[in-house]
């Protein structure tokens, strides 16, 4: 794609399917979080081996499969071999690393630790995929259960209850209101699938764009912490990133107000991210951390604020709030581990619920029929 088409779709605004078209194509082969890792790592155990950093990423070039990867390793390589400063040049890369990211390789090359940081952004980088995976298993039984319903209610649409159907129009029988709904969806269903199709898809689009409005965004976010399962869950989530990342940019020297402008781009939730960025604007009035986390007891709970002001009156905030995140990634793990049985009990009401509606809606004319022989 030329230069000047790409211009030229990006600057008429007439033609947004060409827009969206080409941000599509921009991002195929995204560089996933696991490559990532594997970037940081091997940088990290070759800088630390006294390489310089030209050719430690000129060898990273040779082992990165991902072509998108290895054409920004190229870029930092010559970019590097030029003068310019690693975070000068993963600048231009911000959108695949992350703002955080670039900020705690300036930190490291400013003090001479960038060792240190590629260290800290390992651990980073490792904990959250870790948490995402075990997010991404405890999901998969219920998203199979869910499936299997929607499936199995489908075939019994299709297959079973117009034969049923067949029977009661030919007895000429009075049905129930439970049964003339079924009875009525069903017909929806099978005579109208599109438009069913049709109507699924819209409510999903509509979702998904309310979902990114700064309102939606809001309402999500307040759903997302205040449901009885999720809600608990969520919060530590975010917890466990906000305690990480805090602990990583203040051993990397970062200021602490920069530090929470840094922590709010990557933590999910939309409450959060407003909360520490108010934050960052109390730390520069002078107020103390813990105190601030404080007057805001239903996102930040008691222990996290006295650990906090343990860690300002000894000077050890980083560890104190370390101990803190890898007390939630543990307790993320047991949870994610018991999540599956924590949320089977209201499948199976679930499907009891759906599967109980039918039988009554199909026995209920049946038994009024018999009686009547």
């Amino acid at each position: 794609m030329s230069i000047e088409f790409k211009k030229e779709v990006i600057e008429n605004k007439s033609q947004p399917f060409l827009v969206n078209l080409f941000v599509w194509l921009k991002n195929i082969g995204a560089v996933s979080l696991k490559e990532k890792i594997f970037f940081v790592q091997n940088l990290r155990v070759m800088v630390k081996s006294g390489l310089s950093l030209a050719t430690a990423l000129k060898t990273l070039v040779e082992q990165t499969s991902n072509k998108k990867l290895k054409k920004i390793i190229i870029d930092l390589r010559n970019e590097t071999e030029k003068g310019l400063a690693f975070a000068d040049s993963l600048e231009k890369h911000k959108n695949i690393f992350g703002e955080l990211f670039v900020n705690m390789v300036r930190a490291g090359e400013a003090s001479g630790r960038l060792d240190e940081v590629l260290k800290e952004l390992f651990i980073q980088m490792k904990k959250d995929h870790e948490l995402r995976s075990k997010i991404r298993s405890a999901m998969t039984y219920p998203t199979i259960v869910v499936v299997a319903m929607i499936g199995i209610g489908g075939a019994m649409m299709i297959f079973v209850i117009p034969k049923l159907i067949t029977v009661f129009e030919e007895m000429k029988a009075t049905l129930p209101l439970v049964t003339r709904l079924l009875i009525g969806f069903t017909n929806f269903i099978i005579k109208k699938g599109w438009l069913a199709g049709i109507i699924v898809l819209l409510l999903i689009t509509a979702i998904v764009t309310l979902a990114k409005t700064k309102q939606g965004k809001r309402i999500f976010s307040w759903l997302m912490i205040s449901l009885p399962i999720l809600g608990p869950i969520s919060k530590k989530v975010n917890l466990a990133r906000f305690t990480r990342t805090i602990s990583s940019l203040i051993k990397t020297d970062i200021p602490i107000i920069q530090t929470f402008k840094l922590t709010s781009q990557i933590l999910g939730n939309v409450y959060y991210q407003e909360a520490l960025l108010t934050s960052s604007e109390r730390l520069v009035k002078g107020e103390s951390m813990s105190k601030i986390l404080k007057t805001y007891p239903k996102l930040f709970p008691a222990v996290v604020c006295e650990m906090t002001a343990v860690g300002e009156e000894t000077g050890s905030v980083d560890e104190i709030l370390e101990d803190l995140a890898v007390f939630y990634e543990e307790d993320l793990d047991e949870i994610m581990k018991n999540l599956p049985s924590i949320i089977e009990p209201v499948l199976m009401i679930i499907l009891g619920f759906g599967v109980g509606a039918i039988a009554v809606a199909i026995i209920m004319p049946m038994y009024s029929l018999t009686s009547q022989i």
